[in-house]
């Protein structure tokens, strides 16, 4: 066994081979601590705090290849957390005379929790860039099917008419509402510094004349922000996290639905432009990228369950609930990092069958009018005649199996209408094409 093979992702086809795979596997986390180490003494070193050769000496000593993943996860038992052997471990590589400047008034949690956003950050950088290769593929497609008409549905059967334009620029406003979410977070992902029990004392021992600024050198070492107090137990941007990450994962599955729906053999309204084979079956093409898709999204709401329910952390330094985040945390990156990819590569291959849409509206004989017809009859039968003409209609339509259009013709109230201009589903779109336009202007 290799030191990654418990790290390869080989029954996890929704996020392996992402970047956030490789941002969020066991050496994107050692990177991280490894950063979160050096950061601070650098950061003492710029408050006058440490000599600028002990910063030194910390970087250089923090080199990942240095130090063994294995080792640091067997040891991490010990202690509960994978720091207290990575100090030990960085300590010595750093050696006298600047080793007692590693980690100093610093605690685990203020290196985990600091590790944990740099690699939430380093892991939506690349999800942020596929959602803007997403929006402009949806785009494209609501503009060039803003007219296109196709059966509504509503409870799985046919309702009104829309148009794919409406339905894709739906999909496109749901990854704007997922992107916003995410880069307000990411941009807002903060370091962790409190030391023991929150107070940062042994900083002022040390010689810290002002904890603001302390923790503002912190953060501006790592491009992250600095919090108005840490945050040992106020798990606010553990949740914030959570709420985005697993939004994202619930509104992309709702896309996949779509298509998965659309792109059944008797509805081939749409089709994935890369489906995936069978092990059995030759002829078959599946929705594997709307299917990975919609696993996700199943699964994202138990993880975000986890890191809500372990805002509830009791005293200064909490016991488990801290502990219970990291791995629903780094699941949920790499959930989303696979949604934000397969996301992209779906939107941008897609296949839409125009012709699929136009059939599968006449599927119903002109049922799917019968809402227009209602309020067209009304004022020339009046609202209950026009009702019951229509439901009596409709069923025959039904169970005989001819068409409405038909039908209303052999009644002699509605001779001088013109049926025909009624019964085209391509004319009862309502307002799509103008809801699509405005979809379109956020940008």
């Amino acid at each position: 066994m290799t030191a990654d093979d418990s790290d390869s992702g080989l029954l996890a086809p929704g996020w392996v081979g992402s970047p956030a795979a490789q941002a969020t596997g066991d050496a994107a986390w050692l990177q991280a601590l490894l950063d979160a180490e050096t950061a601070l003494t650098r950061a003492q070193a710029a408050l006058g705090l440490a000599p600028a050769e002990a910063a030194e000496a910390v970087t250089q000593a923090a080199d990942p290849a240095r130090y063994d993943l294995r080792s640091l996860a067997e040891r991490a038992r010990a202690g509960g957390n994978p720091v207290i052997p990575l100090v030990a471990d960085l300590t010595a590589a750093v050696g006298e005379p600047h080793g007692t400047y590693v980690h100093r008034g610093a605690t685990s949690q203020d290196i985990l929790d600091t590790a944990a956003m740099l690699v939430a950050a380093r892991a939506l950088e690349p999800a942020l860039t596929d959602f803007d290769r997403t929006e402009r593929a949806l785009a494209q497609l609501a503009a060039a099917h803003r007219d296109t008409p196709m059966p509504g549905r509503t409870l799985t059967q046919h309702a009104v008419p829309t148009t794919f334009g409406l339905k894709a620029a739906g999909w496109r406003s749901l990854v704007l509402d997922a992107r916003d979410r995410i880069a307000r977070v990411h941009e807002a992902l903060p370091v962790q510094l409190g030391g023991a029990a929150g107070t940062l004392a042994s900083f002022r021992e040390y010689g810290a004349q002002d904890a603001d600024a302390l923790t503002s050198a912190y953060a501006r070492e790592l491009g992250l922000t600095a919090p108005p107090l840490p945050w040992h137990t106020l798990r606010t941007p553990v949740a914030d996290l959570a709420g985005c990450l697993a939004f994202t994962a619930g509104a992309f599955g709702r896309i996949a639905e779509d298509v998965l729906t659309l792109s059944r053999t008797e509805i081939g309204e749409v089709a994935e432009g890369s489906g995936g084979g069978s092990s059995a079956m030759p002829h078959k093409t599946n929705p594997v990228r709307a299917t990975l898709l919609a696993a996700a999204a199943r699964r994202a709401p138990q993880l975000a369950a986890t890191l809500y329910g372990s805002l509830a952390a009791g005293d200064e330094r909490p016991a488990g609930a801290w502990h219970a985040e990291w791995e629903p945390l780094r699941d949920l990156l790499r959930l989303t990092g696979g949604v934000a990819r397969d996301t992209a590569e779906l939107s941008e291959g897609l296949r839409v069958n125009a012709e699929a849409m136009r059939r599968n509206l006449d599927l119903t004989g002109g049922l799917i009018v019968s809402e227009r017809l209602s309020t067209a009859l009304a004022p020339r039968l009046g609202h209950t005649r026009a009702k019951e003409l229509l439901t009596d209609l409709a069923r025959r339509t039904c169970t005989e199996g001819l068409p409405l259009k038909q039908l209303l013709a052999q009644e002699p109230e509605l001779k001088e209408m013109n049926l025909a201009a009624l019964m085209d589903p391509a004319s009862y779109t309502g307002f799509a094409g103008a809801l699509t336009d405005r979809a379109l202007k956020r940008r």
